[in-house]
This record gives C-alpha cells, sequence and structure tokens, in this order.
C-alpha cells in the first residue's frame, strides 16, 4: 500500500523500539510512532515515509495499556528530552534490560544467545538526579530564556522546572537567565554569530559546590552579572568563560578562562574525593554512579596483583575505585584538562601507583608496551561512539585478562562486542538506570580471556559472500538514513558502493579507487561495513 505523509491509521503496537517509540505494522510497513506503549491499540498520523519504514504522530489511543501513567512534566511532550516518563518506572526498567537484548540481536555477537543480562538497577526516587545542565539561550521577545532544543529541531524549549533536574541547577539557571536579561548581555544570534550560545550549570552531590560556565562566541563583560550571581547563589564557587567561534555540533571551544572563584569544584565517590575542572568529564547522575562504579569493582573480581590502564579515564574517577586495591593504574584521555585533574587527584589521595597521560588510548597503550608496562586488566567507558576502531584492535592485539566494558549506549557496545567476543567471553551484563525517563541505560560488561586452544574464530571470506541472494533496491541516501538512524555513524556513498561491490552487487570499478594515478582510497571501516550491511538486509537487498 502507498502511504503518504498526512495519512491517517489504525495501528496496534507490537513493541518498542530503541528510542522509546512504539513500533507496529500497518500493510506490512513498519511504522514508528513516538509516546505509543507496547500493547496499545492507537490512531495516528504519519509525518514521514521512508522505503521500508514509516514515522507517525499519536493521535488517539484506543486501548491504553495498563502500564502507561501521567508524565510527572508539563512540557514532557514539548522538550522531548524524557522519552519514555509514560511508562510506568518498573516497566522502564525492564524496557532498559530489553534494550540491550534488542541490540544484541541485531549485532550479533558470538554467543550473544547464552549472555546473562541482569535486571537494570533503577533508582528509589527516579527525579531531580541531573547534577549538570547545559541549556542554550535565546531572547525572545526581549527576555532571554534558557532551556533545551525540541526533538528534532532549532526551536528552544524554555524550560524553568526540569523534573530531572538538580533543584539548585535549575534554580541557578532561571536566575542567570534573568541577570543576561536585566544587564542586556549579547545572547547569541545565529545571523550574527555572536553572543552567549551555551550555559552550563554543574552541582557537585557530596559538597554542594557549584560550576558555572557561559559558552560564547565572542568576548563579553560579565562583571555585573558575577557580582549579583554570586550574590544571590552563595553555592557557587567557579563561574568561568568558554570560547566557541565554530560552529559545529561541539558544546565547547579549546579555550576556558576562571573569571571567579576555585578553579575546580570538590566531589566525592564510593571512598574518595577528587575534582572536576570546567571541561571535564564526570556522570550526570552522581547517586547511580556509586552503583555504577560499584559493579565495575565487582565485575573485575580483581586480587590484588594486576597492572590495570582505564582507558578513557577522564579525571580519574573509576581508575581511583580500584587503585587501591591493585599494583597499579594507568589512563589517559584526550582531553589535557581532565588529565592534569586527575594527576591532581592522585596526588591529593596520597596515591604513588597511578600514571596519567594525555593522548589516544590505541596511541598509548601500544607505546606503555613497549616501554615493558605489560596490564593484565582493562576498564573502558568510552562515548556514546563507543570504542574507537584502533583501540579495539589494540586491544585485541594485546588481550589483557580481565576487562570490563562500561557503555552508555547500548547498540555501540553490542557492536563493539562483535570483535571483542573474538578474544573475549562475556560473563555477564549488569544494566544501571543512570538516566530514567529517558530511553537511555548504562551497562557494565565483564569479560574474560578466552582460551584460545579451546575457541576458533570462524570468517567469511568473499567467496563465501557470493552465495548471499541479492536485490538492487534501496537508494544510497536511504541506506545512510538509515545507518546514521540506527547506529549514530556517518557512511559516505563511497563506503557503502565498496560494501555492495563486496556483497556482489557490482558498482562502477572507480568507486574504489583514488583520482589519483595508482593510489587507492581507504576500505570501509569494519564497524561501518556491519551498519551498512545490516541496512542492505533491512531493505531487502541480501537475504
Amino acid at each position: 500500500m502507498n502511504l503518504q505523509v498526512n495519512q491517517r491509521i489504525p495501528l496496534k503496537i507490537k513493541r518498542m523500539g530503541i528510542n522509546g517509540e512504539g513500533i507496529g505494522f500497518y500493510q506490512k510497513t513498519l511504522v514508528f510512532v513516538p509516546g505509543a506503549l507496547k500493547g496499545e491499540e492507537i490512531f495516528c498520523q504519519i509525518t514521514s515515509v521512508k522505503r521500508n519504514f514509516v514515522e507517525a504522530k499519536l493521535l488517539k489511543i484506543n486501548k491504553e495499556s495498563k502500564f502507561r501513567v501521567k508524565p510527572a512534566c508539563d512540557i514532557y511532550q514539548a522538550c522531548g528530552g524524557c522519552q519514555i516518563m509514560h511508562l510506568r518506572y518498573d516497566k522502564q526498567l525492564d524496557f532498559k534490560q530489553d534494550l540491550l537484548q534488542q541490540a544484541l540481536k541485531k549485532f550479533k555477537p558470538s554467543g550473544y544467545e547464552q549472555y546473562t543480562i541482569h535486571p537494570t538497577i533503577g533508582m528509589d526516587h527516579p527525579s531531580h538526579y541531573r547534577a549538570k545542565l547545559q541549556f542554550q539561550t535565546r531572547t525572545t521577545n526581549g527576555k532571554v530564556k534558557a532551556g533545551l532544543y525540541a526533538e528534532n529541531s532549532h526551536r528552544l524549549i524554555g524550560i524553568t522546572d526540569c523534573y530531572v533536574q538538580d533543584q539548585e541547577t535549575q534554580r541557578i539557571i532561571n536566575g542567570v537567565a534573568e541577570l543576561l536579561t536585566k544587564h542586556r548581555i549579547p545572547i547569541y544570534n545565529e545571523r550574527k554569530e555572536q553572543g552567549i550560545r551555551t550555559v552550563m550549570v554543574r552541582r557537585a552531590r557530596q559538597t554542594g559546590q557549584v560550576q558555572l560556565i557561559f559558552i560564547t562566541s565572542c568576548q563579553v563583560n560579565l562583571i555585573k552579572l558575577i557580582d549579583e550571581l554570586i550574590s544571590q547563589f552563595p553555592s557557587i564557587v567557579t563561574i568561568a568563560l568558554n570560547w566557541n567561534k565554530q560552529k559545529t555540533s561541539e558544546v565547547y571551544g579549546e579555550k576556558t578562562e576562571i573569571l571567579w572563584g576555585k578553579q575546580a569544584i570538590d566531589e566525592a565517590v564510593l571512598d574518595y574525593e577528587f575534582s572536576l575542572s570546567p571541561r571535564a568529564f564526570y556522570q550526570l547522575n552522581p547517586q547511580q554512579t556509586e552503583i555504577l562504579y560499584g559493579e565495575a569493582v565487582k565485575a573485575l573480581d580483581i586480587s590484588g596483583d594486576e597492572d590495570l590502564i582505564d582507558a578513557y579515564c577522564g579525571v580519574g574517577t573509576i581508575g581511583f575505585a580500584f587503585a587501591k586495591k591493585v599494583k597499579s593504574v594507568r589512563g589517559m584521555d584526550i582531553i589535557p584538562e581532565a588529565i592534569e585533574d586527575a594527576k591532581a587527584n592522585a596526588k591529593r589521595m596520597g596515591l604513588s601507583n597511578t600514571h596519567y597521560e594525555a593522548g589516544k588510548a590505541e596511541e598509548i597503550i601500544p607505546k606503555w608496551y613497549q616501554e615493558g608496562y605489560r596490564a593484565d586488566a582493562l576498564v573502558v567507558d568510552p562515548p556514546r561512539t563507543g570504542l574507537d576502531e584502533k583501540l579495539l584492535k589494540t586491544i585485541l592485539d594485546y588481550r589483557p585478562a580481565k576487562m570490563v566494558y562500561v557503555s552508555c549506549n547500548v547498540s555501540t557496545l553490542a557492536r563493539d562486542l562483535v570483535e571483542l567476543s573474538k578474544a573475549y567471553k562475556v560473563e555477564y551484563i549488569q544494566s544501571v538506570d543512570m538516566f530514567p525517563h529517558t530511553a537511555r541505560t548504562e551497562a557494565v560488561v565483564k569479560l574474560s580471556k578466552r582460551d584460545i586452544n579451546h575457541h576458533i574464530d570462524l570468517e567469511i571470506n568473499e567467496d563465501d559472500l557470493k552465495d548471499i541472494s541479492v536485490k538492487k533496491e534501496a537508494t544510497y541516501s536511504e541506506i545512510k538514513d538509515y545507518v546514521f538512524r540506527k547506529f549514530e555513524l556517518k557512511v559516505s556513498t563511497l563506503n557503502i558502493a565498496q560494501v555492495k561491490r563486496k556483497l556482489g552487487i557490482i558498482e562502477r570499478e572507480n568507486y574504489n579507487h583514488s583520482k589519483k594515478e595508482n593510489q587507492r582510497v581507504p576500505n570501509c571501516p569494519p564497524k561501518k561495513e556491519q551498519a551498512i550491511i545490516d541496512a542492505l538486509s533491512w531493505f531487502g537487498m541480501i537475504e
């Protein structure tokens, strides 16, 4: 059936997707409906038509799920930041366990059917848990408002009472918006590309200290603002300015200046204290961080003799949880300020068995091995993009005996386990609800090195691929859209062409060649190749 935008259709929701949306089938076409729950019978309106699926908005619920609840936030639908607040909390935890199962089924790492996935560890009181906010700013009718962009748009939603945000940080951002208006501080204008574009507020849970960072594209005078801020909000101990003149999705620029107060705020987790400079990463939910790090310590199952590498170490927080229990800890991070924090924190804690360097893990780990440092335990806590391809190869080259993977993205976790499962056995996966009411979860994965004498890796070569039946269908733009939606990867036309050629869908010969004579371009990276193959399968181009 030929579905069209604005067409209204009845639908029964069969399951929930990775973004928290309801999923159903209409005339054999997949339909994604944000806000719908499994088991519900609804009426919806199509908003977007793709080749093999459509997106729709919920109009009416004819049969409501018994697990549907009234969202606690008044701007829940307009904001879109909490995708599943309409689902009862205990069922949110079940959904997040299912997210892991869905991701594993999609990527199929070795032995995934036998993986043990423990029930998600939730919060007793899942509200006001976010200790940090990053709100965009805009001027509307002469007043500054701070908030977040509506989902899939560039329309700013002013937020003055966020249900999941720490109440002190919310109170401060409200005051900041009022003072920015009062003192007529330049606010970012997309046409002029000047002014304050973002405000970051972070509060340490243990000490109550607050850090306030203004991200701007130009020089601004905040002297009058600072005086009133520190008078109104005694919890503020740091006010800083960060310059970001680039038109990118990156929030921070490279230069940060402390305008008033301390260089860093003090925080504590488990049994140790540490400092956080303005750009340093730390988990958004301090209460659940205690549980997350505790699960990481339990999963590594240390004996006390290990040399441990903490990749993506940030200010050192995960490594510090192990430092007094192992022989040594070494960490690295690409943000120099974070490494300086890690060194200062280790010194403050009196740790003499730690070492930190700024740089990429895939470059530093081989250097350490060449220098004689042989780590037998590894902890990785990568960003949502997952492990760097070169780091994956480095891990497989050196194969520490024990490994713990702390993940904030189930899709990239499952993708990375495809490679890691060649050398490691997944003992179990423990999910921790760091972000209640959202479609995100964190997971701690316990891995142990396989006995190579009892493990065989099977590879499919290009001759084997000839047996796969092929159809010529989806366009390159549709494949790119699918890959980005499902895997958060950007693939090029060249990447797709290379994979199609490998699978026997013949492309022009020059797709795989540089325009320079006798020079070939790089092959499609393994992660992207796997995502493209998934897309080709989805569109029915391979079977």
